[in-house]
C-alpha cells in the first residue's frame, strides 16, 4: 500500500506538494483512496504542456473503401462470413458509455435517457435491440463489455439490471470502469476537486482498450477466443453492433480494422473523415482540413474525401495487443475545471482555467496498418445525440428513429 511518506517524496520530486494540505483531515478510508489517486498519477502527461498539437501533417490520400453499392452487391458474401465469425464467438463488442447526460438537462448516466414520445425508449435499450438484431440472426449471443466511468458506473449497473438488461444475457454482459486523468491548472499545478480528492476526468475515448487491460479483461477476451472488438459509442441509437456484414467485409478484404462512415453532405460539414495519411489509416479534423482538400473532387463529381466517421469501429484484437504497450499520444486540452481554491472554497470558472490530458480513438486508428471504410446510409445508421434540441440532438434522432420503423 501506498504510504503518506511515499506520496510526499513523489509530490515533493514533481514540485506538488500543495495537494497534501487537507490530509490531516481526512478520515482513514478518504486517506487511503487519496494515496491511491497519487500513487496512480501519470507523470508523463505534465511534460506535454506548451507542446505544439498542430504539428505538420503528412500527405494526404483516397482510403480503401466499399461503398454502399458495391456493399448492396456484395451483401451476402460479407454477411456469411461475418456470421460465422459471430457464430465461432470471434466478435465482442465494446459500448463506450462513460458519459452523463448533462447536455440534455439530465443528471444521470446519458444511456438512461428516454428517447420515446407515447412510451419509455432508453438510448440504452435502443442500442441493445440493435444487438439483439443481430444475436437473432446469428443464434448466440455477443459478449458485450460496457465502458462506465467513476461517476456513472454505479448507476449504469442499476439502470440495466432494473430493466432486465432489456433482454439480453447478462452472462454475456461486463462492465469496466474507463481510467481517470488528473487535470491541472495553467503553470500544470494539479487542481484538488475536493479536500483530499484530485480534480480527474475520463481519459478521453482510445483509453478503452488500456482499460480493459487494466480491469484484467483481455484475458476474458481471450479466453473466449474473440479475434475482432466493434467499439461503439452510447449516443448513436440508430447505428448498427456487431454487423456481421461490416465484419465480414473487413476479414474478407484483409484488413487489421474497419470504420464505419457516412457520406459527407457538404464540404465544411464538421466531422472527422477518414483518409490515408503518408499511407497510413488516418483521420484529419473538419478544422484541420484546408479549404482545397474539403471541397477537391473526385472524377465522378462527388467529394473527394467523402467520408465522415461515426464512431463505430472494428479492431483485430491481435493489433490492439501489439499497440496498447506503445505511448499513445497524449493530447493536453484546455478545459473549464471546477476545483477548491488554497482555503478549501469550491470555484467553479466560466471560462477554461486549465488542462485535462485526453487519448483519443482517432490515435489508434493511425496506429493500425490497414482500415477499411465501409459506407452506411446517415438515414439508417446515423442519429448521434449530443443535445436536446437543433442538429445532432434528441428530435433529430426520434425523427431517424420513426423513419426506421421504431415505435416512439
Amino acid at each position: 500500500m501506498f504510504t503518506k511518506e511515499q506520496a510526499i517524496n513523489v509530490l515533493r520530486e514533481n514540485k506538488q506538494e500543495h495537494v497534501m494540505k487537507f490530509f490531516d483531515e481526512l478520515d482513514a478510508s478518504k486517506q487511503a483512496e487519496f494515496l491511491n489517486q497519487i500513487e496512480n498519477i501519470n507523470w508523463s502527461d505534465f511534460k506535454l504542456i506548451g507542446g505544439d498539437e498542430s504539428a505538420g501533417r503528412g500527405q494526404f490520400s483516397v482510403p480503401p473503401a466499399v461503398e454502399i453499392s458495391e456493399i448492396e452487391k456484395r451483401h451476402d458474401e460479407f454477411q456469411a462470413v461475418g456470421l460465422e465469425a459471430i457464430k465461432k464467438g470471434e466478435v465482442a463488442a465494446v459500448l463506450l458509455a462513460g458519459g452523463m447526460g448533462t447536455r440534455l438537462g439530465f443528471d444521470l448516466p446519458k444511456g438512461c435517457f428516454n428517447v420515446g414520445k407515447t412510451r419509455e425508449l432508453y438510448i440504452f435499450e435502443c442500442l441493445i435491440n440493435n444487438l439483439m438484431d443481430v444475436v437473432k440472426q446469428a443464434g448466440c449471443f455477443v459478449p458485450l463489455y460496457i465502458m462506465t466511468s467513476e461517476k456513472n458506473d454505479q448507476a449504469t449497473r442499476a439502470f440495466f439490471k432494473e430493466h432486465d438488461y432489456f433482454g439480453y444475457n447478462p452472462e454475456y454482459v461486463q462492465y469496466f470502469i474507463q481510467d481517470m486523468a488528473c487535470a491541472v491548472d495553467y503553470d500544470g499545478k494539479l487542481l484538488l476537486e475536493d479536500k483530499g480528492r484530485l480534480a480527474t476526468s475520463p481519459n478521453g475515448n482510445g483509453g478503452w482498450y488500456a482499460s480493459m487491460v487494466k480491469a484484467g479483461l483481455d484475458k476474458d477476451l481471450k479466453s473466449k477466443g474473440v479475434k475482432w472488438i466493434n467499439i461503439f459509442a452510447v449516443d448513436n441509437v440508430c447505428q448498427r453492433i456487431a454487423d456481421p456484414v461490416f465484419v465480414g467485409a473487413t476479414i474478407a478484404g484483409g484488413f487489421q480494422a474497419g470504420s464505419k462512415v457516412v457520406r459527407k453532405v457538404d464540404p465544411q460539414e464538421k466531422m472527422g473523415l477518414l483518409c490515408l495519411e503518408d499511407g497510413k489509416p488516418s483521420i484529419v479534423e473538419y478544422y484541420e482540413m484546408s479549404d482545397e482538400m474539403a471541397e477537391a473532387k473526385a472524377e465522378d463529381g462527388s467529394l473527394l474525401y467523402k467520408y465522415g466517421v461515426i464512431l463505430n469501429y472494428l479492431f483485430s484484437l491481435e493489433k490492439l495487443d501489439e499497440i496498447v504497450n506503445n505511448n499513445m499520444y497524449v493530447h493536453v486540452v484546455e478545459k473549464k475545471i471546477p476545483h477548491i481554491d488554497a482555503d478549501g472554497n469550491q470555484v467553479s470558472p466560466e471560462s477554461p482555467n486549465g488542462y485535462k490530458f485526453e487519448l483519443l480513438v482517432l490515435d489508434m486508428v493511425h496506429m493500425m496498418d490497414s482500415n477499411l471504410a465501409f459506407e452506411v446510409d446517415r438515414v439508417r445508421e446515423f442519429a448521434p445525440i449530443k443535445n436536446l434540441h437543433g442538429v445532432d440532438s434528441v428530435d433529430s434522432a426520434r425523427e431517424l428513429l420513426e423513419k426506421n420503423g421504431v415505435i416512439l
